[in-house]
């Protein structure tokens, strides 16, 4: 099998796919989408993406040497190539932009990766934790009050569980070393709305003008609707109520917020009615922040399956209903 490899540069004359071979160590990990190594000039070693597969090719002489990863897919890719066509730019430029926030260097070292942190679980039953302390066989006033502690709140991050006792680490890994406790690197979601007071709210009886609007906009399919209204009509609440429509139908929204400014209220109103299965996007988050928000839409991590994003972007007060994905 050979891959049309696009080499991530901004040179006009690379803004061509070259073919290289797929090894057959790397058969099962190559798609569309793939970011890999290959060799590039007579002793250069370049990174690209594959854009295209097929059978056989007389132009490919070279393998590629490794796939980084995957994070792309062939939607992303066909995206890319219209959005190439359209804007008279290089391919690897519009790829570039549907990596995740800080993956976009070519320099690995230098790109944003998922947080982690040590979190500590009970390796023992709690009946048996607390036969031990019966006995004596557990002495140490600390080394029992942070067991007892995790029979009630498992799965502590290890900084708050030292922060909240008032316990060192040297205790920890102690009770770690005699077997009764384990401690498990984890994914730490960076979420910077997560100390936010949420207070859940229900859809509220529209008025009639609202319900015009409301029942024209959800009856219609691929339209655009301008809604007019002064601050405090009650435009927001039309969004609200089209998007908990549109979620009820396992689809999704996008919300377009047109004053960074008036996003935290924006998030408040939002989470307070869909709770947390809303992602938020904008450019006063930092770089690790906007990359788990992104996995969090690519995933469509939520309770319900169903997702919507919020973004800062200038809109003004136009709505689109439309199906995104």
């Amino acid at each position: 099998m050979v891959a049309e490899v696009i080499i991530n540069s901004i040179a006009k004359e690379l803004n061509r796919t070259f073919d290289y071979i797929i090894p057959k160590t790397l058969a099962q990990d190559v798609k569309i989408g793939s970011r890999v190594f290959v060799p590039f000039g007579k002793t250069k070693v370049d990174e690209g993406f594959v854009i295209g597969i097929k059978n056989t090719s007389e132009f490919a002489n070279k393998e590629i040497l490794k796939v980084e990863d995957t994070i792309l897919t062939e939607e992303n890719i066909n995206l890319a190539k219209l959005m190439a066509r359209r804007y008279f730019c290089n391919i690897s430029d519009c790829i570039k932009l549907m990596l995740p926030p800080g993956n976009s260097t070519k320099n690995i070292n230098g790109r944003v990766k998922e947080k982690t942190g040590n979190f500590v679980y009970l390796k023992r039953e709690a009946d048996e934790i607390e036969f031990l302390i019966e006995t004596e066989k557990i002495k140490s006033p600390k080394h029992i009050k942070v067991l007892r502690f995790l029979e009630e709140n498992e799965g502590v991050y290890i900084g708050d569980l030292e922060a909240i006792l008032d316990v060192t680490r040297a205790v920890i890994k102690t009770l770690e070393k005699n077997g009764h406790i384990e401690i498990l690197e984890e994914k730490i979601q960076r979420n910077p709305f997560a100390n936010r007071k949420r207070t859940p709210d229900k859809a509220l009886k529209l008025t009639l003008e609202q319900q015009v609007a409301y029942d024209k906009i959800k009856d219609s399919s691929f339209n655009e609707f301008l809604i007019y209204g002064v601050t405090g009509s009650g435009k927001t609440e039309i969004y609200l109520q089209l998007i908990a429509n549109i979620l009820k139908k396992g689809k999704s929204a996008i919300v377009l917020v047109p004053e960074i400014s008036l996003t935290p209220q924006m998030v408040d109103r939002f989470n307070n009615r869909f709770g947390d299965i809303i992602a938020v996007i904008h450019s006063k988050l930092s770089v690790g922040e906007r990359f788990d928000e992104w996995q969090k839409i690519r995933t469509r991590k939520s309770k319900n399956s169903n997702w919507s994003q919020i973004c800062n972007f200038c809109t003004g007060e136009r709505f689109r209903n439309n199906n995104y994905r």
